[in-house]
């Protein structure tokens, strides 16, 4: 009776689970809605005790994101990307240096913010550079996107996966350069990069029409800056402080944020920048994470985590090489269609119980799992967020992407990163 009511219960919550991942997928628009439906018929069915719901939300997370958005804000509101775009472009010889250098700093800005901030940041740059060439800029557009997915994967801050991994694998902000005597993910991603900037560099070969741009942008205040320098250098500290609270890394993201609607408010006497920065956080995503970490507490609660785990042991024979290389692949096929967060946030419990079942270290499948599931949005123009952010600002300034066109840069460059990462990930930590 007992197998009965436990098999039951599971059939009930992957079916659910199953429903719910249909709605993410369906209803692209409102997923953050569709998780929070699903977390609360989890919850009332009973699947997950409405004592353990508080406790299943990693607030650590929520915070760093909150509080990174909003220095983020601030910080593309000084103004300073665009001059460092400016000063770049003042730099390049020619239209195919140009589009490599904007990706590369794309890329630079991507590891500590938001990807999708970051092509908001510099694709207007890349768009007053063609309009005065009178050139089209979705070459531009495609190289800036897709650079910032690839780095986003780089530190702790770089994209809401890697904050989501780093919750899970307890890696803090130094963790991601140097990790047990052995290099981190960052130094991965950046030979990654190496790779898949040879590509673009080839594939803008025949771009050489001279380029000459004044750098025009006057940063207007170098204290967001400094802000974002701090978060940095304040995360990579607290890292190596022991026993510190579980939140530490949302205080200080959040902590920072809030210094910074301080000095606006009491030295540059400007009451409405701190409703529009507070506006500005994606209130959207935080919806949408806290939900999943709900899902995904009341599927892991009923034993669903650890059959999909079993699965994979069984499917590879226990071969660590072949679920590594499962676990890599299927997350950059599923990452080219459907969104990485619910993906990731699915699999981080997953990549856990595998680890613990065949007695390995855990970083091997984590650093699979992220490498993959980032850098697989860069595959179609759906992948990723900062694709169709992309697509969406080349729509505005008239000129329309095909996939075929988008892919044409984005499959050579992304599978010469995921190989590289997918080789390097191996060799260092098998």
């Amino acid at each position: 009776m007992v197998d009965f009511v436990t098999t039951n219960t599971m059939a009930v919550a992957i079916g659910l689970f199953a429903a719910t991942y249909l709605g993410l997928l369906i209803f692209a628009r409102y997923r953050a809605y569709v998780a929070l439906a699903s977390a609360i018929i989890f919850v009332a069915l009973g699947l997950l005790p409405v004592e353990n719901v508080f406790g299943a939300i990693d607030w650590n997370v929520i915070l760093m994101i909150a509080g990174t958005m909003g220095t983020v804000f601030l910080f593309i509101e000084s103004k300073m990307p665009a001059k460092l775009a400016d000063i770049i472009i003042e730099k390049t010889p020619n239209i195919k240096w140009a589009i490599v250098s904007l990706s590369l700093l794309a890329g630079i800005i991507s590891a500590f913010v938001d990807n999708v901030a970051t092509v908001i940041m510099i694709a207007p740059i890349a768009l007053g550079v063609t309009e005065k060439l009178k050139i089209s800029p979705v070459k531009f557009i495609i190289a800036i996107c897709i650079a910032s997915n690839l780095q986003g994967a780089a530190t702790l801050v770089g994209d809401t996966t890697s904050i989501m991994l780093g919750a899970a694998a307890g890696i803090d902000f130094s963790q991601f350069f140097f990790l047990d005597g052995k290099i981190g993910l960052f130094w991965i991603v950046q030979l990654a990069t190496v790779a898949a900037t040879l590509v673009l560099l080839f594939a803008t070969r025949k771009d050489t029409e001279a380029i000459e741009m004044e750098s025009e942008t006057v940063v207007e205040d170098l204290f967001p800056t400094v802000l974002m320098i701090g978060t940095v250098v304040l995360l990579i500290a607290i890292s190596f402080i022991p026993n510190k609270p579980d939140i530490s890394n949302g205080l200080v993201c959040v902590g920072l944020f809030v210094i910074g609607l301080v000095y606006y408010l009491i030295f540059k006497k400007d009451k409405s920048i701190i409703m529009r920065s507070i506006k500005d956080i994606d209130y959207f995503t935080l919806l949408l994470l806290g939900s999943l970490f709900v899902v995904i507490a009341a599927i892991t609660h009923v034993g669903v985590v650890d059959e999909i785990s079993k699965l994979f042991v069984s499917i590879s024979g226990d071969n660590i090489f072949v679920i590594y290389t499962l676990i890599v692949w299927a997350s950059v096929i599923f990452s080219a269609f459907i969104d990485n967060i619910p993906y990731v946030a699915t699999m981080l419990p997953v990549v856990a119980s595998i680890s613990s079942m065949m007695g390995i270290s855990p970083y091997l499948l984590y650093f699979g799992l992220l490498s993959g599931a980032t850098l697989g949005g860069n595959l179609t123009p759906i992948g990723a967020s900062a694709n169709i952010t992309g697509q969406g600002i080349l729509r505005k300034a008239g000129y329309k992407v095909s996939a075929g066109e988008f892919m044409r840069l984005s499959i050579p460059y992304t599978l010469a990163a995921v190989i590289v990462g997918y080789v390097l990930v191996w060799v260092i930590w098998a």
